[in-house]
């Protein structure tokens, strides 16, 4: 069983006999439609578009409710596209792996072509703008992650691809957003056609955050004469451009061994994951939870893709920022990382193995129902309390759900602020409550000044997940040893002061002694993570 439409054609009895889930409807049509009237571009060919997007496209097309398919395009690692993508027709096989231990296997064919985002490859460029001039598309599409959005480094200097853009103009962009922004002109160029460009990533406002990166260019290059000034008024008329907030939730980890060998005692052979020069880990297979979310603001000016025949939901951008906000800031975001934090130090090697935890378990729960809960704004149309349940009764503690500890805790200085700063803050508007009277946020916070250490419960050492602070936060911490009774405040003030880690300075709303006494508990020695929690989260 290969991952080949031809194959799939002619032995379609024997894949549904292993339980696939195979296309219900005319690809060959669809194609066909697709390169006439294309209506839909994704930008970003990683795993959560394959399992999540097109796999719920994918339905769409078979309840009839679709004509034409999903161009996909990468603009990053093209070697997704040679590797990945057109070895296998296109295709994917969305694995998922439910809580109840079922599994779905679908046999992905929606995405029926795909892009190398190259200006410097003349075929690739070519085939890009002509699908940018044609009157039916409606929408462009992003899953490139918050970094993909970002034009200034760590120093806040222009990026190297970035600076070369700006001064070079559209003619042969090289960094992502100025091979988008040359896109969207030729749209422009070609009689000020209308589109929608969808974020889709994982970031707060991402919709604004798209459009302050194409709206520099734009702007650099008009005012450099390299564009025509309309171009600028042009992605800055509503009813002509779109830039859609969005929020999205779905679960992709890398492909599994487990879910491999499972696949390949079906016979399926195309099981080999594939890691590109630029470390980007992609199989013909993804894996992924069952529970998914899209929630998008309706901001389409030249229509959309029925993707509310899907369960994708469009609202407004008010709705749209609360249901992100109730997130990324109470309900699913701070429980993930309370459980990394606390992972990596307890040694776990997955987040459905910490949900058996009853230490772990109280913690997670007194910060999303007792702490979180009472601030979190109701988006109204999903529930704040229910969407909490599902995240701990179903989705963190699925057996079969390979995701780490240690992959969660990627970047934590980058997410604190959001994730615990955001409840902080909303204690403090409210004259009622105090957040000095918060006890399970701070001990995450110490937790992670604890996790600092790179040395576990047992006292080994080990490895930190990347994380673009380390190198400035650590040095505070280097003199601290496990089994030291001491005040650590010299050594904890420059970080727990830091706003920019955790959107306040800790110790202005009362938080920064309690969280040196828990950091304090927390290196008494070995055991005294656990002795800690045990302490205070039961």
């Amino acid at each position: 069983m290969r991952l080949q439409w031809n194959e799939i054609c002619l032995n379609a009895a024997a894949w549904e006999e292993k339980g696939y889930h195979l296309p219900a409807f005319d690809r060959e049509k669809v194609s066909a439609q697709t390169i006439d009237t294309p209506e839909w571009v994704h930008f970003g060919a990683g795993n959560i578009f394959r399992a999540f997007v097109a796999n719920t496209w994918q339905k769409v097309l078979e309840a009839g409710k679709g004509q034409t398919g999903i161009i996909a395009a990468e603009g990053f690692d093209y070697e997704i596209i040679t590797k990945a993508y057109r070895p296998h027709d296109n295709l994917a096989l969305a694995v998922t792996l439910k809580a109840d231990g079922t599994i779905d296997k679908d046999v992905v064919a929606s995405i029926v072509d795909s892009v190398i985002v190259d200006a410097e490859d003349a075929e690739e460029w070519e085939h890009l703008k002509s699908i940018f001039r044609a009157p039916s598309l409606q929408m462009a599409s992003f899953t490139i992650t918050e970094k993909g959005y970002s034009i200034h480094n760590a120093k806040g200097e222009l990026a190297p691809a970035v600076a070369e853009d700006f001064g070079n103009g559209p003619s042969r962009p090289v960094s992502y957003i100025g091979k988008v922004t040359a896109l969207l002109l030729e749209r422009f160029l070609h009689g000020e056609l209308p589109i929608s460009m969808v974020s889709m990533d994982n970031c707060s406002h991402n919709g604004t955050r798209l459009y302050e990166a194409i709206s520099a260019y734009a702007n650099t290059w008009a005012a450099a004469g390299l564009v025509d000034a309309g171009f600028v008024r042009y992605i800055n008329d509503p009813a002509k451009v779109g830039f859609p907030w969005s929020m999205i939730d779905k679960i992709t980890p890398r492909p599994d061994a487990g879910v491999k060998k499972m696949l390949e005692d079906d016979g399926f052979e195309d099981t080999e994951s594939v890691v590109t020069s630029k470390k980007t880990y992609v199989a013909p297979f993804v894996n992924a939870e069952e529970a998914q979310y899209l929630v998008i603001q309706d901001w389409f000016p030249n229509g959309h893709p029925a993707l509310e025949a899907g369960g994708i939901i469009f609202t407004d951008r008010e709705t749209v920022d609360k249901i992100e906000k109730m997130k990324v800031c109470t309900c699913l975001n701070p429980l993930h990382t309370a459980l990394a934090v606390y992972g990596c130090l307890l040694g776990y090697q997955k987040i459905c193995d910490e949900m058996q935890d009853e230490d772990l378990v109280k913690l997670i729960h007194t910060i999303g129902y007792v702490e979180g809960l009472p601030v979190v704004v109701d988006p109204g149309i999903i529930s704040p309390k229910a969407f909490i349940d599902e995240v701990l009764t179903k989705r963190f503690p699925n057996p079969f759900m390979p995701d780490t500890p240690q992959r969660i805790a990627t970047d934590t200085s980058q997410k604190l602020a959001i994730r615990f700063g955001e409840t902080i803050k909303a204690y403090q508007a409210d004259p009622a409550k105090d957040p000095a009277d918060l006890k399970l946020i701070p001990l995450v916070q110490a937790g992670w000044c604890r996790y600092l250490l790179g040395v576990d419960d047992e006292g080994k050492e080990f490895e930190l997940s990347p994380d673009p602070l380390l190198d400035d936060v650590r040095p505070y911490l280097a003199d601290v040893k496990l089994g030291e009774v001491r005040d650590f405040h010299k050594e904890l003030a420059p970080i727990l002061s830091n706003a920019k880690i955790f959107a306040v300075n800790l110790y202005e709303v009362g938080l920064g002694e309690k969280v040196e006494k828990y950091f304090a508990e927390l290196v008494a020695g070995p055991g005294a993570v656990r002795a800690t929690l045990k302490k205070y989260a039961g």
